[in-house]
């Protein structure tokens, strides 16, 4: 027996999970005490809040 879901996102985020996605929210990398982008890898200091090189930002 399953327990009850408390929310659509909870449900989603279990089929997604299921199907061999991920559903944590995304964050930076981290390389050489740097924060690292996910998406272009680009290296920055522990201060920026957005990749300057292709613009990501983490989830929040």
């Amino acid at each position: 027996m399953s327990k009850a879901q408390s929310s659509d996102d909870e449900l989603f985020d279990e089929f997604l999970s299921t199907n061999g996605h991920e559903t944590e929210s995304a964050g930076w990398d981290e390389s050489y005490n740097k924060k690292q982008c996910p998406d272009c890898g680009a290296l920055h200091d522990d201060s920026a809040m957005t990749c300057s090189v292709c613009g990501w930002q983490p989830d929040r």
